[in-house]
């Protein structure tokens, strides 16, 4: 394996899928390495899977075993600037993550993804683009399959979403194309400032035969990259937007590819989306009919503006994942509706302020269903709002009152630990009695 000569002694630090994708990889070189790991927390997951061969430290650091390697393979969790890894680098010794293990072995095509929001929306939906073109493809990396434990596969392409963790120690990865969808304040107690952040998302750019930034947020754009650029956005340009006897297409260099109005996805944001995993899968090799079969199936990832239910033209979608504000005002941004918005919000606020949903909930045609332990906090947002103690009572009565058009969508913007265990299960609540419910509509139209 490129990258590994001289190396004898391997520290793993972090277990956990990824830990383990790591040692089982190492394991399968045909170069013999004594591997250790550290792990600091005092049951490490993934413990037991843990081969009697390789040595565990755990409830600590192990300074001698770090002092005493050729290489540290760090979990995406553990900051390269924690005393003990930043003592390793002073003394020599390369620190690098699971994917740029991946960089160094793999032999097929790869294309990745980056960015504060929509990652795993984009990343899957190339994916699926792929299956659609026949392709046999992996899709990992910070979503589903730790990268690693793909290869074993022998996929002809690797879609990857990467963090800006995994990108910090990632120096080798040749992409066909990588992508920066957005930036946003996040991760600010590792990072010094939102630049710093930036940058570690940057890294994905450095081997790209093509890059593809956001042209509505030129802070994706990279600097001093020399390879082939491409953008997207909602003007005309490159990957973007056009009318066509009055509707509006997605476009290549304006030519139209795809009334957007046939896109499954939900939210404006998932245009946004939709023209970004347009660009990778060109660049992939993946042909328009296949990737526009994609986007007229593809209903999203579970609780993340996920059409789950359309009955009579009132669609149901479940985005149990906006545990947030800026999650929700994400969803509400540029929704088309020719009927009416039934939102539902409530349950955990944290105590946030969620005043600033207030200006964007003016711009629709809303009625809001407030539940929960914290619903109180949205009634001053509209006029009119309806307040209950559950969401399933909201439901019931945006059931009853629903007509074609109309779409009933939760994102609460808030966590739900006041009636769910988490937002899957919230989300699963809702997925369940939607399609009960759906039925109702037609009686009521």
């Amino acid at each position: 394996m490129k990258g590994l000569d001289g190396v004898k002694n391997v520290v793993v630090i972090g277990l956990g899928m990824t830990g383990l994708s790591v040692v089982k990889h190492l394991l399968c070189l045909p170069q013999p390495l004594d591997i250790k790991v550290i792990d600091t927390r005092s049951t490490p997951p993934g413990q037991d899977q843990l081969p009697e061969s390789v040595a565990l430290c755990s409830g600590q650091w192990n300074m001698d075993w770090l002092l005493a390697a050729d290489m540290i393979v760090a979990s995406p969790g553990i900051a390269l600037a924690t005393p003990e890894l930043v003592q390793a680098a002073e003394a020599g010794i390369e620190i690098v993550g699971d994917i740029e293990l991946f960089a160094r072995a793999v032999t097929k095509p790869v294309v990745a993804i980056t960015g504060s929001n929509g990652k795993s929306t984009v990343t899957s939906l190339v994916g699926e683009m792929a299956k659609e073109a026949g392709i046999n493809v992996g899709v990992g990396g910070n979503i589903g399959f730790a990268a690693l434990d793909m290869l074993a596969q022998d996929h002809d392409l690797y879609v990857l979403e990467l963090s800006s963790f995994q990108l910090e120690t990632t120096s080798s990865l040749k992409l066909k194309a990588a992508v920066y969808l957005n930036l946003s304040e996040d991760h600010m107690d590792r990072y010094n400032g939102l630049e710093d952040y930036s940058q570690a998302k940057m890294r994905i750019f450095c081997h790209a035969e093509l890059a593809v930034f956001n042209r509505d947020d030129l802070a994706t754009r990279p600097v001093d990259f020399y390879g082939a650029m491409t953008s997207f956005g909602f003007d005309s340009e490159a990957y973007g937007l056009i009318t066509v006897n009055d509707e509006e297409y997605l476009a290549v260099d304006q030519q139209p590819v795809m009334a957007t109005s046939q896109i499954a996805l939900v939210g404006r944001h998932n245009v946004a989306n939709s023209l970004a995993a347009l660009a990778l899968a060109d660049a992939a090799g993946i042909g328009h009919d296949a990737a526009c079969r994609a986007l007229q199936r593809y209903n999203g990832l579970a609780h993340r503006c996920q059409l789950v239910a359309n009955y009579q033209d009132v669609r149901w979608v479940n985005d149990s994942k906006a545990t947030n504000l800026a999650s929700t005002l994400a969803a509400l941004k540029g929704l088309n509706l020719s009927g009416k918005l039934h939102l539902l919000v409530g349950g955990d606020g944290k105590g946030a302020d969620f005043s600033e949903l207030k200006l964007v909930l003016a711009n629709l045609n809303v009625q809001l269903y407030c539940y929960g332990r914290d619903g109180h906090h949205f009634a001053s947002l509209v006029e009119a709002p309806l307040s209950v103690e559950t969401m399933e009572q909201a439901m019931q009565i945006a059931a009853d009152t629903a007509q074609a058009g109309d779409m009933v969508l939760l994102s609460p913007a808030c966590a739900s630990f006041d009636q769910y265990p988490n937002f899957m299960a919230r989300g699963d609540a809702f997925v369940a009695l939607a399609n009960e419910l759906q039925y109702k509509v037609a009686g009521a139209n």
